[in-house]
C-alpha cells in the first residue's frame, strides 16, 4: 500500500513503517518558540530538570509578538528568553528582525522532508517547502527540546487539488480563504493536508506560504506541498542544497480527495467573527472601514507590499482611515525600501511599523476602538484578536486592503489593477 507525504516523513523519522492512525516516537529536526510561548517553554523545560538541549543548533527563539516590548512585564519575559538562549547557546531573533514564520524559512532553517515543531499555531506555514511542520504546546516543545523526540499520532491525509486558471485580481490569499470556506474551520482537524494542482504550480513561493499558513484555520495538523523547481530555487537562494524531496506514492490512500476549480473565483473576504465566514467580495462591497492592516506571517512578504504599492501609487488613503503596514522581516523591509514600495506607501498616508507581528496579536500596535471595522491581511478575525472584542475584523488579500483604504469601504481591487 502506498504512502502519503506525511506517512513517509514519519516513517523516516521513527525508523518504522508508519501508517495513518499509528502512534510513533519520532525524531525532530528543528524547533521554534516565540515570545508569547517561549517563557512557558522555558518553565516547562526547567521543570524537567534536564540541563542540556538535544541540539542547540536546532532550536531558535523569536521576539516578534510584542516587539519592541510595550511594558515592564513583557520586558522581563524577553530578558528571560535572552538569558536562557545565552545559557544554552540558542540562536535568538531579536526585536525588529521579523515574524517567526517568515524568518525561519528565510534564514534557511527549513528543508524538504524535515519534521519541524513550533510553539505557535501557524507553524504549518513551512509546509510550502515540502516538510512536516506543526504547532505544539509549550510542554511538548520543551520535551522535544530536551530529548530530540516526541510522540505523534500519524495523521490521516486530505488531498486538495486546486485547478483552473488564476483569475485577474485573485491571489494566493483568495485561494487560501476559498479553501477555508469549503472545508470550514473543523474540516481537517488533526489531518495532514496535501495541496497540489496546476494553480499551485503557477503560484509564487510567497503565495504558497500564505496557503499553508491558512491550513491552521481548517484545523489541520499540517499543510504540505510537493517539491518542484520553484521550491528548489527558493532553497538555493538560501544556500540549502542537501535534502531529499518527499513525494506521495501514486497508490497512496487519502481520507478524502477534494477538487476546487478557481477559474471564476472573485476576490474573497472573511467576515467577522470566523475565518470560515467567507464570501465573494461583491456580497459585502461598501462596508465602511476605519483601519487597514497589511502584514503578518500570512501576507507580510515583498510581493504583498508590491501589490499594495501598485494600487496606492499616486493615490491617497481616504481621510479618517488608517493603514498600518508591518513588513514580515528586516530583509523584506530593506527589499521594499530598495524597490520604492515603502516610499509609495508612506506618500499615500500609510504608517510603517518595525518588522514583527504588529497589530495582528492585539497587544500594543494598532488596537482598534469599540465598534471600529478593520480590513486585514492576517489569518484570524476572532473577537478580540486585534486587542478589542468590540471591533470587527474582515480578512482579505493585500490588494483588497489597499483598495479599501483608498475608498474608505470594502472595495473590489480589480478596478485599481
Amino acid at each position: 500500500m502506498g504512502k502519503t507525504i506525511v506517512e513517509k516523513i514519519f516513517s523516516s523519522h521513527s525508523n518504522k513503517d508508519a501508517k495513518r492512525g499509528e502512534i510513533v516516537l519520532a525524531k525532530v529536526d528543528f524547533l521554534m518558540a516565540q515570545d508569547g510561548t517561549a517563557p512557558l517553554v522555558i518553565k516547562s523545560f526547567e521543570n524537567l530538570r534536564i540541563n542540556k538541549i538535544f541540539d542547540s543548533n536546532s532550536v531558535v527563539f523569536v521576539i516578534d509578538h510584542n516587539s519592541p516590548s510595550p511594558n515592564e512585564g513583557v520586558s522581563s519575559l524577553h530578558k528571560l528568553m535572552r538569558d536562557f538562549a545565552h545559557k544554552y547557546k540558542i540562536e535568538i531573533f531579536e526585536v525588529g528582525e521579523g515574524v517567526c514564520h517568515i524568518l525561519v524559512p528565510e534564514k534557511g532553517k527549513v528543508k524538504p522532508g524535515d519534521l519541524i515543531l513550533g510553539a505557535d499555531s501557524h507553524t504549518p506555514t513551512y509546509g510550502a517547502l515540502n516538510c512536516f511542520a506543526s504547532g505544539v504546546g509549550s510542554t511538548d516543545l520543551a520535551i522535544a527540546m530536551a530529548t530530540g523526540f516526541l510522540w505523534f499520532k500519524v495523521p490521516e491525509t486530505i488531498k486538495i487539488e486546486i485547478k483552473g486558471k488564476i483569475p485577474f485580481g485573485v491571489f494566493g490569499k483568495d485561494v487560501a480563504l476559498y479553501i477555508v470556506k469549503n472545508l470550514t474551520s473543523e474540516g481537517a482537524i488533526y489531518k495532514s493536508v496535501e495541496i497540489k494542482g496546476d494553480v499551485i504550480k503557477n503560484l509564487s513561493m510567497d503565495e504558497r506560504f500564505t496557503i499553508c499558513n491558512l491550513t491552521t484555520e481548517i484545523g489541520a495538523k499540517c499543510g504540505i506541498m510537493e517539491f518542484d523547481e520553484k521550491t528548489k530555487e527558493y532553497l538555493e537562494k538560501r544556500g540549502i542544497k542537501e535534502y531529499e524531496p518527499v513525494y506521495p506514492d501514486i497508490d497512496a490512500t487519502y481520507e478524502k480527495e477534494i477538487v476546487l476549480d478557481i477559474s471564476n473565483l472573485p476576490p474573497q473576504v472573511a467576515k467577522p467573527h470566523h475565518v470560515d465566514n467567507v464570501v465573494d467580495i461583491n456580497e459585502i462591497e461598501g462596508v465602511e472601514i476605519n483601519q487597514g492592516f497589511i502584514g503578518t506571517c500570512t501576507n507580510g512578504r515583498v510581493s504583498d507590499f508590491e501589490i499594495a504599492a501598485k494600487i496606492l501609487k499616486g493615490k491617497k488613503i481616504k481621510k479618517g482611515v488608517r493603514l498600518i503596514c508591518s513588513p514580515g522581516s528586516r530583509e523584506i523591509y530593506l527589499e521594499c525600501l530598495k524597490k520604492g514600495y515603502i516610499e509609495i506607501l508612506i506618500e499615500s498616508g500609510a504608517c510603517i511599523t518595525n518588522p514583527g507581528c504588529g497589530p495582528c496579536v492585539g497587544t500594543h500596535q494598532g488596537i482598534p476602538s469599540d465598534g471600529e471595522v478593520v480590513i486585514s491581511t492576517a489569518n484570524r478575525n476572532f473577537k478580540g484578536r486585534m486587542g478589542n472584542p468590540n471591533a470587527f475584523i474582515y480578512l482579505a488579500s493585500p490588494a483588497v486592503v489597499a483598495a479599501s483604504c483608498i475608498e474608505g469601504k470594502i472595495t473590489d481591487p480589480r478596478k485599481f489593477l
